[in-house]
């Protein structure tokens, strides 16, 4: 299936052979209200079998009421109208496990990679406007505009290997549409290197525990109030650990966000050790048989090995406590600080076994490529991506909604023509 046949069916939360049944109801719906209004308009003018029956002796009250019983042939008009109105029944609209629509989703990402549309699509269909053919010079604007998003080297050549090899194989000259072939690409290599799932590894009928490690600023205290209401939302019960007991107010931060959510905190005083922290949450967790705990850790990258060596001693713990914890440790990264989220990640994932990447702050920056270079060059899949402010806008990744989003307007467009051409 092609990428924009995969967008149409998350657009319309439908698969594809279900949108020609839409369609289809659509246009019986016209039918219908050009029937009803038709119905509407005869019964308006009497009739002479109307006149006549004014004439006709009165009956008893008795015999009017049996009368009403009793069934009466349909017109053929009222036929019609009864059998299309089954037919255009409204349908539930489909929702997720997480209880929104596949359309809000797909919006989401639309929305929180407008800043990235707006810089780097613009620049695309400016590229495209003014290169009415696909050639060498094309290709060489395109590679510049895509390491300026930060899609990385690595990634921007193998992407350009594949689109060479596409035009060739397609015999493609025009550069109209050349959108839809770049994001079926995008899709492929993010999906070649997809070794694990982005799905959590909850454990089912036992604790499971999260661990939140990342650098201070990238936005860790309010992911994790994030992600403990989605996991609320999906029923499960929720304890946080304060494990960051060394940065000013990162205790009280989290408080605020547990108050929010309505899951409680463990925590201890400013200073405390982070290992006895998670000590005294795993027995919490236990006691009041939680499903998830989630812990906070200190993020002061500039005493690196320092805090390396906390986080060793707090994974150390955790695991003497629970055999395999913590189940997932999830990397926070801030999007918008673009080739420096790599850093810390190479860094972080030389320090503790990193199992997945939650990109903050997606939707302030117009570099959104990162997501791209990360995946390629780590091979750590993006679990989350923060797409706005609002405690729902935590999403799980999705690599077609993602692509989607970097050229939704182009891709609009697209979809828009081949559903006007579909309707003809």
């Amino acid at each position: 299936m092609s990428f924009l046949k995969r967008m149409k069916e998350k657009l319309m939360g439908t698969k594809p052979e279900e949108i020609e049944v839409k369609q289809t109801e659509k246009k019986i719906g016209n039918q219908v209200d050009d029937v009803v209004e038709t119905t509407e308009q005869e019964s308006t003018v009497p009739s002479v079998e109307s006149s006549k029956i004014v004439e006709e002796p009165i009956v008893s009250e008795q015999s009017l009421q049996v009368e009403k019983l009793q069934p009466r042939e349909l017109t053929a008009v009222e036929e019609t109208t009864t059998e299309v109105v089954e037919c255009v029944e409204p349908q539930e609209e489909k929702k997720t496990k997480w209880g929104f629509s596949a359309l809000s989703i797909t919006e989401k990402f639309k929305a929180g990679l407008e800043k990235t549309r707006d810089s780097f699509t613009s620049k695309v269909n400016d590229l495209v406007a003014r290169y009415r053919t696909v050639d060498e010079d094309f290709f060489e604007e395109l590679e510049d505009l895509l390491l300026q998003a930060d899609v990385g080297f690595e990634t921007v050549m193998e992407l350009m290997d594949k689109l060479r090899f596409e035009v060739q194989r397609q015999n493609i000259k025009d550069t109209a549409g050349i959108q839809s072939v770049i994001s079926e690409k995008l899709v492929e290599i993010y999906e070649s290197n997809d070794e694990e799932s982005i799905e959590l590894n909850i454990q089912d009928g036992e604790l499971t525990v999260i661990l939140f490690v990342g650098v201070n600023g990238v936005g860790k205290t309010t992911t994790i109030g994030k992600l403990a209401h989605r996991l609320k939302q999906e029923g499960k019960s929720v304890i946080l650990a304060a494990g960051d007991t060394f940065r000013a107010g990162a205790i009280d931060q989290l408080q605020v966000w547990g108050d929010r959510v309505g899951v409680e905190v463990i925590k201890q005083a400013e200073g405390s050790d982070p290992a006895a922290v998670m000590y005294d949450a795993i027995r919490a967790a236990k006691n009041r048989g939680a499903d998830v705990l989630i812990c906070d850790t200190a993020g002061r990258l500039q005493n690196k090995v320092n805090l390396m060596n906390e986080l060793e001693k707090v994974h150390r713990v955790i695991s003497r406590e629970i055999p395999n914890a913590p189940h997932e440790v999830l990397l926070a990264l801030d999007a918008t600080t673009g080739q420096n989220a790599l850093v810390q990640a190479q860094t972080f994932k030389e320090a503790t076994n990193v199992t997945g990447i939650v990109l903050t702050k997606l939707d302030g920056t117009a570099k959104g490529g990162i997501v791209l270079a990360i995946r390629n060059k780590l091979h750590i899949p993006v679990k989350f991506v923060g797409l706005g402010e609002k405690m729902d806008d935590l999403q799980p990744f999705d690599t077609e909604r993602y692509v989607y989003g970097l050229f939704a307007d182009a891709l609009d467009q697209q979809l828009a023509k081949e559903e006007e051409s579909s309707e003809q």
